[in-house]
């Protein structure tokens, strides 16, 4: 079997470099949006291809004509739509999924392979390390077809927006006004690699800030 792995995020990363130790399949890893092209894919003709952490949009062609599989870190349907992390984590939610689903054209709509819970709590170091053990362990088994697929419940489904530069800000307001959580939420779910929380200076400077603790 031939397997596209296309990604740019170190979690989906670390997930194709386990499973393309698999001696009886054929991988193809792209790690950069650089590198990406359709060409590739199509020279590849892959049976699947898995598009984890993609943030960019894929040609119908593709989705059409090749088996394209996303990882989404939410338990769909709920949590459709960008920065599934942290629109859970800011709502303190305190657990979470991994959920492999069938890529097409809609946002996270496609059916369920697999999707297993994993918790919210602890840095977001943590959290990312979860979704990278149980990504492997759920990829493994899509390659083995252990699956039955499952559609999504519509009628049960959320959708946010991808988070800005602008949301990442800590107000003046929320300092006065959100508990202690709330600003500790708001700060681990843009722990690194995302882009930190800061607060906004006299001077018109960003203080970011990288992690916090509640005492």
């Amino acid at each position: 079997m031939r397997i596209a792995c296309v990604s740019y995020r170190d979690w989906a990363l670390k997930i194709y470099d386990e499973i393309s130790k698999d001696p009886e399949q054929e991988f193809l890893i792209i790690r950069s949006h650089k590198e990406y092209s359709d060409e590739k894919i199509i020279n590849f003709n892959p049976d699947y291809i898995l598009f984890y952490g993609w943030s960019w949009i894929i040609k119908g062609d593709i989705i059409k004509n090749y088996k394209c599989i996303m990882l989404h870190p939410a338990p769909l349907p709920k949590y459709r739509g960008g920065s599934p992390i942290q629109n859970q984590i800011i709502r303190a939610e305190v657990s979470s999924a991994v959920t492999l689903f069938v890529m097409d054209e809609g946002i996270d709509t496609g059916d369920i392979i697999a999707q297993e819970e994993i918790s919210l709590e602890g840095h977001l170091s943590d959290i990312l390390d979860r979704i990278t053990e149980t990504g492997i362990k759920l990829t493994k088994k899509l390659l083995l077809g252990d699956f039955v697929l499952k559609k999504q419940d519509n009628s049960k489904a959320t959708t946010y927006k991808r988070l800005t530069e602008k949301d990442n800000e800590i107000t003046l307001d929320e300092i006065k006004n959100m508990p202690a959580e709330y600003l500790y939420n708001k700060i681990r779910m843009l722990e690194y690699p995302y882009p930190n929380a800061y607060i906004r200076t006299a001077d018109g400077k960003k203080l970011r800030i990288k992690m916090a603790e509640i005492d």
